[in-house]
């Protein structure tokens, strides 16, 4: 009966320990909004947002680099294009 007891608490340690890792992992799957302080609002970046900012990409014949390393005229110009979008966008 000891043996089991042992094992038991083992299993309750190792979930105690091994919960924090899982809850963790579900973090990275949350969205990111991104102000546009040209239009002061705001937009919640996900796979739709990645897919027009890919489409201007594409338009304006720019090599792709990541929204957040671009310079602030260029984000400027991707705001401006995204607002004169028609709505379908």
């Amino acid at each position: 009966m000891g043996v089991a007891k042992r094992w038991i608490r083992a299993a309750i340690m190792g979930a105690a320990l091994f919960a924090p890792i899982l809850i963790t992992g579900c973090a990275s799957r949350s969205t990111v909004r991104v102000y546009d302080p040209y239009y002061s609002d705001y937009h919640v970046w996900n796979s739709t947002e990645a897919g027009y900012y890919r489409q201007w990409r594409v338009e304006t014949h720019r090599p792709y680099r990541e929204y957040r390393a671009l310079p602030a005229p260029e984000q400027r110009e991707y705001w401006a294009w995204r607002h004169r979008a028609p709505a379908a966008r």
